[in-house]
């Protein structure tokens, strides 16, 4: 018997997929217990399958028909924080004792996003058919990056799946909101920026132009920055398609050329660093995320060398992937960690003291969570004081295109009455 199954061959993808029912949703109308109307919505297979689910819920069903799809389709797209959400309740069902069979094919089907339905059913097939887990999940690396799969992988080995799942989950978690915190960061610098030249062109394009018209009953030399803005506006107006054009190619060169070219990339990398304020906040970020990745690393029983280069990597800057790419280096040749990061330069002394104390005591995955800890409430401090600043940044840059524009347009009016006066 034990032969027989060893030999009997895993099914396939698609031939797990041929025996699996497609889903529908349905919705129904029907009359419960006490006599009351009800309706609702369930996921099923057939109509045949949600009328004995109702009857088993002591509903008698009145009608039950397949949901219409919507006129206008709009596929959602699986989101980093859905994968974040997804991991989460299945580091909680595997704890409470759930099958994983289980647990991935409940959450299959009450997830309300139909791509999120699909990826968890094509896992399940692989699962059922006696793939292991972490080479499940390998083929959609566009959800699950290859530090996601290594720990899952570690806690199948270390068959501590549970406590796995929960430190990616927690890991997934501070990241998203690490991310959301720098996007915001980044977005009021933009904000000025768009704001100040939309406010610009559209005096140019439609305020400007009206004074001129009134400017040119005067018969007198207008001032030279009046002048200036008239000639500005007049270039606008009649090459205004060349500007957008100038934009947008610009736009699309950057981003074809930063898809492309790692050693642009590499520079833009260095260059974002040094930027007054959001430098600060990019560097914080980079030494959290280092942290916090070695720390969830090390926790699940990945070896050392092995947890640097995921920690390099997930870093998200050059110049911090390339200094821990030199410590594992080092580390690799017998040095301390602590004495590696030190030589190159770019650590602050508190993290290096950190990592020193948790290398002497035992505690490097405690004393790296601390320090992830640590810097993403700096993080979250320094956006918090941005964006305070940039607020009245913003209303002084408007303030001054708009007042600069007004004053260039009354000057000679200004003038004029002074000579009359």
């Amino acid at each position: 018997m034990a032969t027989a199954t060893a030999k009997r061959k895993p099914k396939s993808r698609k031939q797990s997929q041929k025996h699996q029912p497609k889903i529908f949703t349905f919705e129904w109308k029907g009359v419960n217990r006490d006599g009351a109307r009800t309706s609702g919505e369930l996921r099923g297979s057939s109509i045949a399958e949600i009328r004995g689910v109702l009857k088993a819920q002591g509903v008698t069903p009145k009608g039950v028909r397949k949901k219409s799809a919507p006129l206008f389709k709009t596929e959602k797209k699986i989101t980093a924080m859905d994968i974040a959400m997804i991991t989460r309740q299945i580091a909680t069902m595997l704890a409470a004792g759930v099958p994983l069979v289980t647990t991935i094919e409940l959450l299959g089907r009450g997830h309300e996003k139909a791509k999120v339905r699909e990826l968890l059913a094509t896992i399940l097939s692989d699962v059922q058919s006696g793939i292991p887990l972490s080479d499940s999940l390998r083929p959609h690396r566009q959800y699950f990056d290859d530090l996601y799969v290594d720990l899952v992988a570690a806690g199948e080995h270390s068959g501590s799946l549970d406590a796995v799942f929960d430190r990616i989950a927690t890991y997934r978690e501070k990241a998203e909101q690490l991310k959301s915190k720098i996007k915001k960061a980044m977005f009021y610098p933009a904000a000025v920026v768009v704001v100040a030249v939309a406010v610009t062109v559209l005096l140019l394009l439609f305020v400007v132009p009206q004074f001129e018209d009134i400017f040119k009953g005067f018969g007198a030399e207008l001032p030279a920055f009046t002048q200036l803005i008239i000639d500005v506006s007049r270039w606008l107006q009649s090459s205004w398609y060349y500007f957008a054009i100038a934009i947008i190619a610009a736009i699309w060169l950057f981003r074809r050329t930063h898809r492309s070219s790692l050693e642009f990339r590499n520079k833009i990398d260095q260059m974002v660093l040094k930027i007054p304020a959001i430098g600060d906040i990019l560097h914080k970020a980079a030494m959290s995320r280092f942290a916090r990745t070695l720390a969830t690393t090390f926790a699940a029983g990945v070896p050392l060398i092995d947890g640097l280069e995921s920690a390099a990597g997930a870093s998200g800057n050059y110049v911090y992937r390339s200094a821990l790419l030199k410590v594992r280096q080092e580390v690799m040749s017998g040095m301390q960690m602590n004495v590696a990061m030190r030589t190159t330069g770019l650590f602050p002394d508190m993290l290096i003291q950190m990592v020193m104390i948790g290398e002497e005591s035992g505690g490097l995955d405690e004393m790296l969570n601390k320090v992830a800890n640590i810097y993403e409430m700096q993080v979250d401090d320094a956006v918090d004081g941005l964006s305070s600043l940039i607020e009245p940044i913003m209303m002084v840059v408007i303030g001054t295109v708009v007042g600069g524009l007004i004053i260039g347009m009354y000057l000679p009016i200004f003038e004029m009455g002074n000579i009359v006066g």
